[in-house]
């Protein structure tokens, strides 16, 4: 029940939470002072017992001497008589300094005499006007008389102030007590309000460093509260911005260096092409050549408009255009890259299949993906050892299997590289939904690709290519 309460006060505004306290701390501070005026008695008398205070006392025959001593004194005719107030003076005396006494005519009630308290002459009118304004003359004892003087009976008042002045700091103690607890509550609020905004203060300078993994603290269901939670939801998502930011640079950089080094093949073909005709040995043969440099002008464009296409729409991550191919289609880049490297001196085993199947994937990854691979082959390939080619289709899985292996020349084999072509493959191999497996043995490298067929989507077509 109460922590349902702090909740439900926790989720209040600041202003309602606010006027809720100060509502129930003026209720309270204000019954704390009622029970202790109440109680004013109590704590006079425990207070003078426990020797805290020291409360003067009336003598307890001072009226039994007021009765005795009376008879020997005359009451002046009027207040105006000084020679008779002068005589009538010393009977006052049987009075303390906190008692005070009035006598009137029995018959007229015309003031004749009196003696105002010592007590306030010392402290000053003021204090006794306010121990009587805010104590209603509660310390003040009041007792009238009938005294038989020589010249006859009067009434006589008598005024005493004993308790005043305990009554008096007992007021101004419950007061100021009362005022200090009600406004100690009021700080406590405020100190906790203060503290919740200099720490989002801090938490928002860190912030402001660059900083975004220190969250922001957030207490309550407040103003500061909801602003708090606010500020981190900010922090939050300005620091998957920037993640996200960084990824896409980092990937739009990766998608230019593998378009970048998918051209670079190309390019070495048609130098490589260009470069036999211009040997002139096989004029024979010019015009096909001719029209290979032409297709590998073709595949330059394709790459360059692909790479132009990416940079303007900055995506994240290349994005394949699938269209239904044929395995024919396979084996012709294959047929393509075979002829190539024999150009380069290269000898080749391949062993395709007959039949023919379809599959859905993008004709230039593919392109690129062969390739990349074949460029490795040139690149670190042996040729006094065969390029080993092998293409089969498989109906179970539904699958088309491709293997490229040969041996890497000795001075290749323990050498490190950064690989750029071989991850390019890897990147495009996933976005085609095949696999890639590579091995290594005894100064032989060969890779595995797996795609997927058409007709069971579900089922992969693997390429393996043994390098």
């Amino acid at each position: 029940m109460i922590k349902n309460i702090g909740i439900w006060i926790s989720s209040l505004k600041i202003r309602h939470q606010f006027f809720l306290l100060l509502l129930l701390t003026g209720v309270l501070c204000f019954s704390l002072f009622q029970f202790l005026w109440q109680n004013k008695w109590e704590a006079a008398y425990a207070a003078r017992h426990m020797g805290i205070v020291s409360i003067p006392e009336s003598h307890d025959d001072f009226f039994q001497n007021l009765y005795d001593h009376a008879k020997e004194y005359s009451v002046p005719d009027s207040e105006n008589n000084l020679k008779q107030q002068r005589e009538f003076a010393p009977f006052f005396n049987l009075c303390d300094e906190y008692t005070g006494m009035y006598i009137y005519g029995a018959d007229d009630g015309i003031y004749r005499t009196g003696r105002f308290p010592e007590y306030f002459y010392k402290h000053s009118s003021f204090f006794y006007n306010l121990s009587a304004n805010f104590t209603d003359n509660i310390g003040e004892e009041y007792v009238e008389l009938s005294l038989h003087f020589k010249n006859g009976y009067y009434s006589v008042q008598v005024y005493l102030y004993h308790n005043a002045e305990f009554i008096f700091y007992y007021y101004i103690f419950c007061f100021i007590f009362c005022v200090v607890l009600f406004l100690s509550a009021l700080l406590f609020f405020i100190n906790r309000k203060m503290k919740s905004i200099i720490s989002m203060e801090k938490d928002i300078l860190r912030m402001s460093t660059g900083d975004l993994e220190h969250p922001i603290s957030v207490q309550g269901n407040d103003e500061i509260g909801i602003l708090g939670r606010e500020l981190d939801h900010l922090r939050m998502t300005l620091r998957e911005n920037i993640i996200q930011e960084q990824e896409s640079r980092k990937a739009n950089q990766d998608l230019i260096t593998a378009l970048s080094h998918d051209l670079r093949t190309p390019l070495t073909i048609l130098r490589g092409y260009l470069e036999v005709m211009q040997l002139r040995r096989n004029p024979e043969i010019h015009e096909e050549y001719l029209r290979r440099c032409l297709k590998k002008t073709g595949d330059i464009q394709e790459l360059t408009d692909r790479m132009f296409e990416y940079a303007l729409v900055s995506e994240e991550k290349e994005i394949p255009e699938f269209s239904v191919l044929t395995t024919d289609t396979l084996l012709q880049y294959l047929r393509e890259n075979c002829e190539y490297i024999r150009l380069a001196g290269f000898r080749t085993d391949c062993h395709f299949p007959e039949e023919s199947a379809e599959l859905s994937s993008d004709s230039l990854m593919l392109k690129r993906i062969f390739t990349n691979l074949f460029s490795n082959i040139l690149k670190y390939g042996d040729k006094e050892s065969p390029v080993r080619i092998f293409c089969v289709i498989r109906t179970i899985p539904e699958q088309v299997h491709i293997s490229v292996g040969n041996t890497v020349r000795k001075e290749y084999s323990d050498a490190d590289s950064n690989n750029i072509g071989l991850k390019n493959v890897q990147k495009m191999v996933d976005l085609l939904g095949g696999r890639l497996d590579m091995e290594r043995c005894q100064g032989a490298f060969t890779v595995h690709l797996t795609f997927p067929l058409k007709k069971q989507e579900s089922s992969p077509f693997r390429l393996t290519l043994h390098r």
